[in-house]
């Protein structure tokens, strides 16, 4: 597993841009009113805007997401190994990904490479 994404989901997309191109000495890679991208090497930091998610849509919650070579595979692994997945791999706009989270409560993504 590669970690590839920290996304935060804010009120102020403008003000979380802000900081993170202070912060990181950079513009966004892309960005609009609802988002910003930052890369730092390999991994992009997402700024959603918060949004009220509908009836099975993902809820804005802050998320970790690892990259796998094949997201079935490595959530069956997972569950082999006692984990439990919150969300089952499902495919998505941006590609396959599945959800679990830590002890803490930490939403975590297993996505596609």
């Amino acid at each position: 597993m590669k970690l590839v994404e920290l996304a935060f989901f804010t009120d102020n997309v403008s003000r979380m841009s802000d900081f993170y191109s202070t912060l990181l000495r950079a513009d966004p890679a892309a960005a609009s009113e609802d988002m910003a991208i930052f890369l730092s090497g390999e991994t992009k930091i997402f700024i959603h805007k918060t949004y009220q998610p509908s009836e099975g849509e993902l809820p804005p919650e802050n998320h970790t997401a690892f990259a796998v070579e094949d997201v079935d595979s490595a959530c069956n692994e997972l569950i082999q190994q006692g984990l439990t997945l919150e969300v089952p791999p499902k495919d998505y706009y941006w590609g396959r990904s599945a959800y679990l989270r830590d002890p803490d409560g930490h939403l975590i993504e297993i996505t596609i490479r």
